[in-house]
């Protein structure tokens, strides 16, 4: 049997890598993929802006994201997301050279995809599996690193998990996280994209 490569390529009339006018990438995938570890060390290689959604619905609403999950609902939380997310599609039309960390639940929303797709900026799926997400997050939550809203319990989590796949997969590129650490998944998507090349720019 043939081993699945841990990168899929794009589809037709998308950016791809080597694509030369990428100047921006989103990051998406499920909690604990590592959007926005992989996107702080991918834009500290290439010299880059990094921009993490959550941390800049935060600055907006004054509040985390776990507290607008408490106080307000999930309903409200993502209203704010695409607020934010229009705003930063605004900036990315002006020619920034920018990694965004989508939220776990952002691009699988069918208008934050559309507004993405309608700017013609690749995005990359980093996936791993559940298991290993699943044992991220519940180190990150016992040294209290993140707080996580949507992360109960492990049958809750791959139910999630597995509703929010197919959003993922319509993504530019599919790239596996698994045992990797940050540096080396940023080294992998910029060989992808050929980025390396674009340092700064």
């Amino acid at each position: 049997m043939q081993k699945r490569s841990g990168l899929r390529r794009p589809k037709k009339k998308r950016s791809h890598p080597g694509d030369v006018s990428v100047r921006a990438l989103f990051l998406v995938g499920f909690m604990g993929a590592g959007k926005s570890s992989v996107g702080r060390a991918l834009g500290e290689r290439l010299g880059w802006t990094f921009v993490d959604l959550d941390e800049r619905i935060e600055r907006r609403e004054g509040r985390t994201v776990a507290e607008l999950f408490r106080t307000s609902g999930e309903q409200k939380f993502r209203r704010a997301e695409r607020a934010a997310l229009r705003e930063l599609l605004k900036e990315l039309q002006t020619g920034s050279a920018m990694i965004v960390a989508l939220g776990g639940g952002a691009f699988v929303q069918k208008e934050n995809a559309a507004g993405i797709k309608s700017i013609g900026v690749p995005t990359v799926f980093l996936d791993a599996p559940v298991a290993e997400l699943w044992g991220r997050c519940q180190q990150q939550r016992s040294s209290k690193q993140v707080d996580r809203p949507l992360l109960i319990d492990a049958q809750g989590f791959q139910g999630l998990y597995d509703a929010r796949r197919p959003g993922y997969l319509k993504a530019s590129l599919r790239m596996e996280t698994s045992g990797k650490d940050a540096a080396a998944v940023a080294a992998e998507v910029a060989r992808a994209f050929d980025l390396d090349r674009r340092k700064g720019v």
